[in-house]
């Protein structure tokens, strides 16, 4: 069944360029001063100067624009170098003359070259690889390039000889190089001069709707234009700069698949950050060729795929026509699949597992660096792509298995499906069973045939996809993550997103339907730490959404966890990865972008779905986006979508009030209350410094002496005490610790920059590089304390191959107590290891529970509210902070202090009681909590209607309950979410009174004595 465009979907436009022909009037005076200059060099016979002059202005049909852009040396010197090309040509006696004259400067630039309509493997689309770099990519030109490029009518000699293909990139003078935000979507306002002078009125108006709906957008803006009388379609792409790259080259290599070829192209800069590209196409006049309706429906269709991903290491495929886009695109999603879950630990790994003990530390530390190593040494990324690469029938057979499943139109046919519109018409159609069979048949060995299968198994458990979507601008999956082996990862993820961007990859993993988490950036450092990041990058995102899942016992929402790993290029490309990393998921979360724009998608569990986002790691800053694009793409979770906006947008500031340190802070206070210590006689070592968040309010709230201070520049020490309103000073200004004033340290402290080398201390030591000092700082002697909270830092910055750097030479461990503020600062087995010995440790999923807390709470408002009443009540205008807004942060924090004293008394009792370590009971009373909070919801408790109100009366903030009442929450807040709210305080308030594995009665007792009149019916008088 062949694709249609429908007549009324169309533009029909004159026979007319779209841009005033160029015409240069003092061509004929140029051509005589060519010729006198040409005469005079004496490099070519007099008596043939006149006649090369001649065929080079009126037989070539080379631009206007050239002639008036070149001076008569420039133009001299290209008429030598042709007449050099054909004596070359004659001698070698070839047939085709082959022309290549080039000129650069950093006002204009000119390419010509021969070039035949339709192939993309001479010289042009190299040209135009350049052209993107140079000239268009935003990472290199300081200033916007517009290009216009225009195709020969002629040959360049009588013989069969290509036709010529110019480029001239010329840079952009601004009407406006600064627009205002009114004046923005005026195209005479943010135009180029010349493309003003140079486009008809048709045009402009044509470029100005474009350009408006691209500022709507995130992805790119597609219209085709039909030309009365002509087979000639015009196509306009508009798209925001700096968010793709090469695309201008690879949309060559599109259309030439598809045998078309283009006549003009334009690309045009706006200094309002939007880029359209025009393409003139026409069809090869070739008998196999297509309808052009067809193949620009190809095209147009595809276009969003080559946004996405401009280029691949599979592009070689496509160009030489081994393979469509989508199966380009296809194989190289699969093949960053394949580096991250390509079964490669075998049954030697799960026999080691099963015969090493699972309680012992050191076994489990053993086998985690052997799962990494295994995963790092047999199946690389490059040896992975050295064998999807050696069978591109297998790929094309595999997107085919795919595309049947996921493209509307193929699910919608009655007939046998087209696989890939036009390319695959005849495609035999494989299921699993088939694939396998041949997988097996044609590969040469195991190691190939199992990069096939994780291919197979992504198209298994892909449940909904953007692929298809017209304004994608990253490609997302939702998948079903029952494929992952629960010996790796023992707790089953609920939910899993992998999304696929031309400057990143990332995941999004969620352990419950109602979850919420960070979003984190993960940059590296250079192309080893990229390398590293890329193969934990999984593993990482697990293990921060389980410390998640752990940490949100207290709170209706489980544990999630977003990754954006920047591409090693692309390190500076963050903001642009976070806005197509949420876009892409909005995608597959709502249906449509804008009123009247809607594209269908196959959803396989048919099952709506919200996600919560919140801020991490270099992404605090983009949570206003994120909630207002939600509310332009028409979600109507938008108010709630992210968390940690700006008070103006519901936000509340978890750094403004402090939020994750409260509940941080508690615990420290917990442990001075525990064993009588006066806070002003203790000193504490802190990691992560003033300029954060956690690190700022800690120093705030706190009154001990901290003798040392880590952070991103580096590391700062006094064993006297670090000056307290110094520091003080730094929090409140949130900067870093190359600020402090040193001379308010005393004789033995000092600083030292992670950019200082051979650095002498007041003790005589020597710093030999800044950087390794700052990492290893933690486990210096020097930084020995009372008290530790890592407040920053890496994911196991603490493991069972430095924990022993963390005692002194007696055996003694550096620090009494420790309260882990960062995530994953220590590993479970070093925590372990330092516990045996005598340190007192809470971990990350207890202690920092303040920040989520607030969060969960935000979003519950969010759910609750209406638009009018939210802006009402929780937004902060013009500076004026709503009394609600006031009232409702002070019962926030209350709630977190409370849920952390409670659950440090719930751990220090049991581990009084059991002698367990706290690293583990904290888990099991989190598991404990979590696993009841899902029975909860699943019994006839809930279906109780007295007993609900009575624990949501209990569960629900005050003020919430007093200004709507518990009918109108519960009318407006989604139903899972209320019922999450249920179990969540009835196994939290349990579980910390009664410990994780209570008598058989403990639940019984529990529910008579809060809820003796609400459960009569239930549980008996």
């Amino acid at each position: 069944m062949q694709a249609k465009i429908q007549k009324d979907a169309l533009h029909t436009i004159h026979n007319d360029s779209g841009y005033n022909a160029n015409v240069f009037p003092g061509k004929k005076d140029q051509m005589k001063k060519v010729v006198y200059h040409l005469e005079q060099t004496g490099f070519l016979p007099k008596e043939l100067v006149e006649n090369e002059v001649r065929w080079f202005y009126e037989n070539l049909n080379i631009d206007d624009y050239y002639f008036a852009l070149e001076s008569v040396e420039t133009i001299g010197s290209h008429i030598m170098a042709l007449y050099g090309a054909k004596i070359l040509a004659y001698t070698k006696n070839e047939n085709v003359l082959d022309i290549n004259l080039q000129k650069e400067s950093e006002e204009s630039s000119v390419y010509v070259h021969s070039s035949k309509p339709g192939v993309s493997v001479l010289s042009g689309p190299q040209i135009e690889k350049m052209i993107d770099e140079k000239w268009l990519d935003p990472s290199t030109p300081t200033q916007a390039y517009r290009i216009e490029s225009y195709r020969s009518n002629g040959s360049a000699t009588p013989e069969n000889t290509p036709q010529l293909r110019s480029y001239f990139a010329t840079r952009c003078q601004f009407a406006n190089p600064e627009p205002k935000p009114d004046k923005e979507t005026d195209i005479r306002h943010v135009s180029d001069k010349t493309f003003l002078v140079t486009a008809t009125e048709h045009t402009l108006k044509i470029y100005e709707q474009v350009m408006r709906n691209a500022l709507r957008r995130t992805g790119p803006v597609i219209e085709m234009y039909e030309v009365q009388g002509s087979r000639e379609r015009r196509l306009i792409v508009g798209y925001r700069q700096r968010s793709t790259t090469g695309f201008f080259s690879a949309l060559s290599d599109l259309y030439h698949y598809y045998d078309l070829y283009s006549t003009r192209k334009y690309v045009e800069q706006f200094s309002n950050g939007v880029t359209i590209i025009s393409l003139y196409l026409n069809p090869l006049p070739i008998s196999k060729a297509a309808p052009i309706e067809i193949s620009i429906h190809q095209v147009i269709k595809e276009i969003s795929l080559l946004y996405c991903l401009p280029m691949t290491p599979l592009q070689e495929y496509f160009q030489s026509g081994q393979l469509s886009v989508q199966e380009a695109v296809y194989g190289f999603v699969g093949w960053i699949f394949a580096q991250h879950f390509l079964n490669r630990l075998g049954k030697e790994y799960l026999s080691l597992n099963t015969i090493l003990d699972s309680n012992n530390p050191i076994h489990q530390e053993v086998l985690t660096k052997m799962k990494k190593r295994l995963r790092q040494e047999t199946f690389t990324r490059d040896y992975i792509l050295e064998i999807i690469k050696n069978y591109p029938e297998l790929i094309r057979l595999l997107y085919g298995n795919f595309a049947t499943t996921h493209y509307v139109n193929q699910r919608e046919a009655s007939l046998k499906p087209t696989i890939s519109y036009q390319r695959l018409t005849n495609l035999e159609v494989m299921n699993t069973a088939q694939l396998t069979k041949k997988i097996k048949s044609v590969t040469s060995n195991a190691h190939e045939q199992l990069v096939f299968e994780a291919f197979l198994t992504f198209n298994q458990h892909v449940v909904k996809t953007n692929f298809y979507q017209s304004t994608k601008v990253a490609l997302s999956f939702r998948l079903d993550p029952n494929f992952l082996p629960e010996i790796e990862y023992p707790t089953k993820l609920y939910g899993m997103f992998l999304v696929v961007g031309s400057e990143f990859r990332g995941f999004h993993l969620r352990f419950q339907d109602v979850a919420r988490g960070g979003i984190r950036i993960i940059r590296s450092r250079n192309r080893e730490a990229y390398s590293i990041n890329q193969r934990t990058l999984f593993d990482e995102n697990y293990a921060l959404a389980a410390t998640q899942q752990r940490k949100n016992k207290d709170i209706p929402e489980g544990g999630s966890k977003g990754t954006i790993l920047l591409d090693i290029d692309q390190q500076d490309k963050a903001l642009v990865a976070f806005e197509k990393y949420v876009d892409s998921m909005l995608d597959l979360l709502i249906v449509g972008e804008t009123p009247g724009i809607k594209d269908k998608l196959i959803d396989l569990k048919n099952k709506s779905e919200i996600l919560f986002f919140g801020p991490d790691e270099g992404t605090a800053d983009y949570m206003d986006w994120a909630s207002q694009h939600a509310r332009r793409r028409g979600a109507s979770f938008w108010k709630a979508f992210t968390t940690g906006k700006s008070q103006s947008l519901g936000g509340i500031p978890h750094d403004l009030y402090g939020m994750t340190t409260r509940s941080v802070h508690q615990y420290v206070l917990g442990i001075y209350r525990t064993f009588s210590l006066k806070e002003q006689d203790c000193t504490k070592l802190q990691t992560g410094g003033p300029d954060g968040d956690l690190g700022s309010n800690e120093i705030k709230i706190s009154n001990d002496k901290t003798v040392a201070i880590v952070d991103g520049s580096g590391v700062l020490y006094d064993p006297k005490g670090i000056n307290r309103k110094e520091l003080n000073r730094l929090a409140d200004a949130r900067l870093m610790i190359v600020s402090f004033d040193t001379s308010l340290l005393s004789a033995s402290g000092f600083r030292v920059l992670v950019d200082e080398n051979n650095v002498k201390l007041p003790g005589g030591h020597k710093v030999e590089n800044g950087l390794h000092f700052r990492n290893t700082f933690h486990t210096n002697p020097l930084a020995s304390a009372t008290l530790f909270v890592p407040c920053g830092g890496r994911p196991e910055s603490v493991d069972l191959n430095n924990v022993n750097d963390m005692f002194d030479e007696e055996g003694s461990p550096m620090f009494k107590y420790i309260v882990e503020g960062a995530n994953l600062f220590f590993t479970q087995e070093a925590r372990l290891r330092l516990e045996k010995a005598g340190v007192v440790i809470f971990k990350d999923a207890s202690a920092n529970k303040g920040g989520v807390t607030s969060s969960s709470l935000e979003v519950l408002a969010a759910l609750a509210f209406d638009d009018a009443e939210f802006a009402q009540h929780m937004c902060v205008k013009d500076g004026k902070v709503p009394a609600f807004y006031q009232a409702y942060v002070k019962e926030v924090q209350q709630i977190i202090e409370r849920n952390a004293a409670i659950e440090f008394d719930a751990l220090w009792r049991e581990h009084t009681r059991t002698k367990l370590p706290i690293s583990l009971l904290s888990d099991e009373l989190s598991v404990a909590i979590v696993q009841l909070n899902d029975q909860l919801q699943e019994t006839g408790l809930w279906e109780n209607q007295k007993l609900r109100s009575a624990v949501l009366r209990s569960a629900f903030p005050k003020l919430l309950l007093e200004k709507l009442g518990l009918d109108t929450l519960q009318k407006r807040v989604p139903v899972a979410y209320v019922k999450a709210i249920f179990g969540a305080y009835l196994a939290s308030q349990f579980v910390y009174k009664y410990g994780a594995q209570p008598d058989h009665f403990a639940f019984f007792e529990f529910m008579r004595e809060n809820y003796y009149d609400a459960t009569k019916g239930a549980l008996g008088a």
